[in-house]
């Protein structure tokens, strides 16, 4: 049996599971709206399923629930196999960058992770995160240049580095090859 959603399923489940997280923060359309930056409408899109958000809307969303983006995402299973390209994907602008969030938890969990395939020559700008995310990333395919809050750090396969990412960060591919990365964010 696949784990693999289609686009409409996601969409569903991301909006259903909006409305419960926004619900349970007893926060309104509006105060949702007015925290994250995304417009009201938007938010009610994305909350009946009529509207599969792109990764940036999606980061604005968690960012201002103070969750990770995972919890947004989640499948309800006991098990989960994360297999690479069969799960819940979603896209930066652009698609530069795909990311594949992995084991999301039915609890507001303090740990995320997630699996990344940047295109070859391009550059991921996610944004800064809420105050006390870190994270924790590993190349485990090609070589990523990582720009954290201007000080950038080059690594290759199985080197990691990890950082607080509430300031501005990126990763660049400067090769004619696609990347990819893991990501462990954690949440306090």
């Amino acid at each position: 049996m696949s784990s693999f959603l289609s686009e409409k399923q996601l969409a569903a489940q991301f909006g259903r599971m909006l409305r419960k997280v926004r619900s349970e923060k007893e926060l309104s359309l509006q105060e949702l709206s007015e925290q994250a930056d995304v417009s009201k409408l938007t938010l009610g899109n994305i909350e009946r399923g009529e509207a599969n958000p792109s990764l940036t809307v999606i980061w604005k969303i968690a960012n201002a629930l103070n969750i990770p983006i995972s919890t947004l995402l989640q499948e309800s299973q006991n098990v989960v196999v994360s297999k690479s390209h069969s799960g819940s994907r979603v896209y930066s602008p652009g698609e530069v960058c795909v990311l594949e969030p992995m084991f999301a938890d039915r609890v507001y969990g303090p740990l995320e992770v997630h699996r990344a395939f940047l295109k070859a020559r391009s550059t991921y700008s996610p944004g800064k995160h809420q105050k006390g995310v870190v994270e924790i990333v590993t190349v485990m395919k090609g070589e990523v240049t990582i720009s954290v809050d201007n000080q950038q750090t080059l690594l290759q396969t199985y080197d990691s580095m990890k950082f607080e990412a509430d300031v501005a960060h990126a990763y660049t591919n400067e090769t004619d090859d696609e990347a990819v990365l893991h990501f462990v964010m954690t949440y306090t």
